[in-house]
């Protein structure tokens, strides 16, 4: 049998810290006014804040329910909202346009 990739669903393959990081962007902005809110900025902070975390995938829901149990780790949480907050800082500091 040959590989064939339309076979596979890789809509499935979901990092769980993705929906993590933009609750706790969505917190954090809230409370800023002076920094830009653009498609590009926004982005840049939740792709910087997500490279600086570990990877949360699951690909099953199996792998769903053992995400979510890993997502109550104080720890955890606490390296998401410094990542959000670091990630806010840079790229409002360094804006990717003019």
């Amino acid at each position: 049998m040959d590989f064939d990739i339309n076979n596979y669903n890789f809509e499935n393959l979901v990092d769980e810290g993705l929906k993590l990081v933009i609750a706790e962007l969505i917190r954090q902005l809230a409370t800023k006014k002076d920094i830009c809110f653009c498609e590009d900025c926004v982005l840049d902070m939740a792709a910087l804040a997500l490279n600086s975390l570990p990877p949360r995938y699951r690909c099953s829901l199996l792998g769903r329910i053992y995400q979510a149990d890993g997502m109550n780790d104080p720890a955890y949480a606490a390296s998401l909202k410094h990542a959000v907050k670091v990630a806010i800082e840079r790229v409002s500091q360094n804006p990717s346009h003019d």
